[in-house]
């Protein structure tokens, strides 16, 4: 069984209606929990086959989400999906989804391929971020930093096979309940942004974090850090604390991890059970 969570933060119903109906689809949802971070309550979304939570103050992503894993911890559900309000679905893509976690055992975390809605792939798997790959390359112009996102967003790989990734997006986060209750939940000292990359870390220590090619998902993403320069600081401040975590140049860890990713597309990839 599947319970699943959607953070919000200033939506309407009609944003987010067709997600939780395509949800619901799927007789594996067991719960759907709306965690609400706006300044005010919206009783109207408890017109939607729902758990609304309203926090009565915007606790950020992580802790808005972290709500919903303890109730699905506690329930002794399997999976949880972590799932922004702007993706788009049809229902069916989830029973694939379970049906490879089943198998796989040991997969701890899966993300589909996200698509823009004209098709186009959204390069999400990512090897582990140094520096310069989230906070330097904002402030230069993108021609010199071409060549180096294209390694760090593993383009190499065509975005066509499994993958063993070591940073998967937040947007559609399928994880494995075991997984959280042997490490830990999202950090919740990252107000927004980087804790996707934290919790696919701690998960990837023990687990495959995995890419999956074969079931798609829509994505209506728009990067609002750089459009907006308030949004822009506070991307800029929890990325600071994210290498104060992890080391900013000298991250052992990192360099292995990334290594090893890397390594994949000269050796092969892992093979996994369908």
């Amino acid at each position: 069984m599947l319970n699943t969570s959607i953070v919000l933060y200033n939506h309407s119903v009609a944003e987010i209606e067709s997600l939780v109906l395509s949800l619901r689809q799927s007789a594996l949802v067991q719960e759907v929990y709306l965690i609400d971070n706006s300044p005010t309550p919206s009783p109207e979304f408890n017109s939607l086959p729902v758990n609304y939570i309203f926090n009565n103050k915007n606790l950020g992503y992580g802790a808005a989400h972290n709500i919903a894993l303890r109730k699905t911890i506690e329930q002794g559900i399997s999976y949880h999906l972590v799932v922004n309000p702007d993706i788009e679905l049809n229902g069916s893509e989830l029973e694939e989804i379970v049906k490879f976690m089943d198998i796989n055992t040991n997969i701890g975390l899966l993300m589909p391929k996200v698509l823009y809605p004209d098709g186009k792939i959204q390069y999400l798997c990512k090897l582990l971020p140094t520096p310069f790959d989230l906070i330097y390359r904002r402030f230069l112009p993108q021609d010199w930093t071409e060549k180096r996102m294209e390694r760090f967003e593993m383009r190499v790989s065509g975005y066509n096979k499994l993958m063993d990734v070591p940073y998967l997006s937040g947007c559609f986060m399928f994880l494995r309940t075991e997984a959280l209750k042997e490490v830990g939940l999202f950090d919740e000292r990252f107000f927004m942004y980087p804790e996707d990359i934290d919790l696919t870390r701690r998960i990837h220590r023990k687990y495959q974090t995995v890419f999956l090619p074969d079931v798609s998902i829509v994505h209506h993403h728009a990067q609002s850090s750089y459009l907006n320069f308030r949004m822009l600081m506070i991307h800029t401040v929890n990325m600071i604390k994210y290498f104060n975590k992890w080391g900013w140049f000298f991250d052992k860890e990192r360099r292995e991890v990334n290594k090893s990713i890397i390594k994949q597309f000269n050796d092969g990839f892992t093979s996994y059970s369908k």
